[in-house]
């Protein structure tokens, strides 16, 4: 069976970031640094992804981390 990540919150989080910077998003939903990955997810299926900013701009990262679009939201926190 697979496993189901935890809903860490149900609506994006706002976050500005730099051109060029690499951030690694929590997929499992147990980081406690939220949206970023803090390796809490070892021991399960999951891993980080990694999102590389093209530009100096405001990204909204998926928090109920369903999205079909991970990192992004994509609006399905409206659906759970």
């Amino acid at each position: 069976m697979k496993e189901l990540p935890v809903i860490a919150q149900k609506d994006p989080y706002i976050v500005n970031v730099e051109e060029g910077k690499s951030y690694l998003w929590c997929s499992c939903g147990r980081s406690e640094k939220q949206p970023f990955c803090d390796s809490s997810h070892r021991g399960t299926e999951f891993k980080p992804v990694k999102y590389t900013a093209e530009a100096d701009e405001e990204i909204y990262f998926c928090g109920c981390k369903n999205s079909s679009d991970q990192p992004l939201c994509d609006d399905t926190h409206f659906t759970l």
